[in-house]
């Protein structure tokens, strides 16, 4: 077969399997039906996928007549950016031993004989074959791989946000993927984050991420389109976390600065009003003088973003631990009293809530450092958490507390078990003495009847599956609105999985050959019409006369049937 055919029939292959698979690639969350939960409700027990995939196509054809919640929270997880830490021959020459293979040789180095010189010499060249030429084939390839896994992540971010239009991100904890690389690695793998993966972000800026206050400056309007709704959707909640800043043991003032100047403050709330049009629900809501009397506050979402590195104990830096617990009990302090309605929490966080062993994939986990500090941390401890539960949350397990117990609406959104878990915290007042706080998967507490239940206050806890290509490429979607009836929030979840970074890989390797096959190809085409004939036969010629093939000398008939021979 000739090349051009051969090439011919190899681009009737590669041409459909390349544009299919980068179609795929490129709009892969339009064939998942990927799209942020509709407002819903409150008897309706799941989600309508099918509706909310229309809504978002109609976001892009007439967004006008969209019915989206008014915010959706694109959540991402420990994306993790590896760098120097994971190659092997990082900073170090790749073929060392054959360097001083080549030293010896030369009489470059000092040996007492020339029986121990070649000696050194095939000791060298052994560990040439076997030490430096994998070390070597293996750094290239992991360089390789980082290139390509900045690339990756950019895609998911890059994808999901054209195509579900969300009104804030947020990336959970675990940015980079080390706590102890030095200042140059850092801002070697910050600019990766913020001009390959995450490209086109910014973080939120100083004066706008605020301190817990009775006195507060609106971050922006939900459902209105202006100015700061588009600022809103170019941002980045960036939340500090263990390979970030480092575990209680690890955090230091140094480590924290470095992240706060790179990707935002650590610690901040934002509060996000949502304008009631409706005179007659506007006339309901409280009001010091014309109606003290109401229970119903200004729709507001309140955003907070809690560094609970260093919650548990003990800590290396006491300054930083007790800055902490001050912001944890300022976010407490300044909150909305439990008996009134109108006002969301959410806690954007990294280590998740305590939960008993085999209710998530990583049970409670402790170790410390040998001079003091904790070294590593699975979850959250029990009175840590209760921390967010009964303080943040007001939830309480005495049915004579403020507001029957029940607390104030929110959810807690989380990273660090790249797994990923949805759970229900929950206590039951009935119990008594007895009464203690309890973890359930979300699916098993929806079929149990628990959220909502008279006397069960619960909260609902959402650690979100990491986006690294090992876990699926994973994307949170979550939806929050109001419900005018009730004059309460309400919000839903859903997750979008690009799938593993093989296929990445495997589309842009296929477009890659298929290019240059068509390249190739094209240079056989313009070859033929320049008068080279790719696919004709040569012809041979001798200097002997032809040889002539036996010929059947046909009878010429002519008029009166006689044969005329020739």
């Amino acid at each position: 077969m000739f090349p051009a055919t051969l090439l011919r029939n190899a681009l009737r292959i590669l041409v459909p399997l390349a544009v299919t698979s980068t179609f795929y690639l490129y709009l892969y969350p339009v064939f998942l039906g990927c799209a942020f939960p509709l407002p819903q409700s409150l008897d309706q027990t799941e989600p309508n996928v099918a509706a909310a995939f229309q809504d978002t196509w109609r976001q892009h054809v007439i967004p006008s007549s969209s019915k989206a919640a008014p915010f959706r929270l694109l959540a991402l997880g420990d994306p993790q950016l590896e760098g120097d830490t994971s190659i092997r021959n990082y900073n170090r020459e790749s073929f060392l031993h054959l360097t001083w293979a080549f030293r010896h040789l030369s009489f470059q180095t000092d040996q007492p004989s020339l029986r121990k010189r070649l000696r050194q010499v095939s000791h060298d060249l052994v560990d040439f074959w076997f030490d430096d030429i994998p070390d070597t084939a293996e750094s290239i390839r992991k360089r390789i791989d980082l290139f390509g896994n900045d690339f990756y992540l950019a895609h998911i971010y890059r994808t999901l946000k054209w195509w579900t239009k969300p009104t804030h991100v947020t990336v959970l904890g675990d940015l980079l993927g080390s706590q102890w690389i030095r200042e140059k690695e850092f801002n070697r793998r910050s600019w990766r984050f913020w001009n390959r993966s995450f490209r086109g972000g910014e973080r939120v800026p100083d004066d706008v991420a605020a301190y817990p206050a009775e006195e507060y400056e609106l971050a922006g309007l939900l459902g209105v389109e202006d100015s700061n709704a588009t600022a809103w959707r170019r941002r980045i909640i960036n939340v500090a976390g263990n390979h970030d800043v480092g575990y209680a043991g690890d955090l230091t003032v140094e480590r924290l600065e470095r992240f706060e100047r790179t990707f935002g403050k650590a610690a901040y709330e934002l509060r996000f009003e949502l304008p009631i049009t409706d005179p007659e629900a506007n006339a309901t809501i409280y009001d010091a003088e014309k109606n003290p009397d109401s229970s119903r506050l200004v729709p507001e979402l309140r955003i907070v973003n809690v560094n609970n590195m260093n919650l548990d104990t003990p800590a290396v830096e006491q300054s930083l631990q007790d800055k902490t617990y001050g912001f944890v009990n300022d976010v407490i302090n300044t909150a909305s009293a439990v008996e009134y309605l109108g006002h969301f929490t959410l806690v954007l966080t990294h280590i998740p809530l305590y939960k008993p062993e085999g209710v998530c994939v990583d049970a409670p986990y402790f170790s410390f450092h040998a001079g003091g500090g904790v070294k590593e941390q699975n979850q959250l401890s029990a009175d840590a958490s209760r921390g967010f539960l009964e303080g943040i949350f007001g939830l309480n397990g005495d049915p004579n507390a403020p507001g029957q117990g029940r607390g104030r609406r929110g959810v807690v959104l989380n990273g660090h078990d790249h797994e990923g878990c949805d759970t229900y915290h929950y206590i039951n007042q009935t119990e008594g003495d007895e009464r203690q706080w309890r973890a359930t998967r979300w699916h098993s507490a929806r079929a149990d009847g628990l959220p909502g239940k008279p006397e069960v206050p619960g909260l609902r806890e959402i650690t979100v599956r990491s986006m690294m290509g090992g876990y699926g490429g994973n994307a949170g979607l979550l939806s929050v609105w109001f419900d005018e009836n009730d004059w309460e929030w309400r919000f839903e979840f859903a997750n979008c999985a690009l799938g593993r970074q093989y296929f990445w890989w495997f589309v842009h390797l296929l477009d890659l050959i298929t290019l240059a096959v068509l390249a190739v190809y094209g240079i056989f085409q313009v070859a033929a019409a320049a008068g080279f004939d790719s696919e004709s036969k040569s012809v041979t010629t001798t200097s002997d006369p032809p040889v002539e093939s036996a010929q059947v000398k046909a009878s010429i008939a002519v008029g009166n049937g006689n044969t005329k021979k020739p």
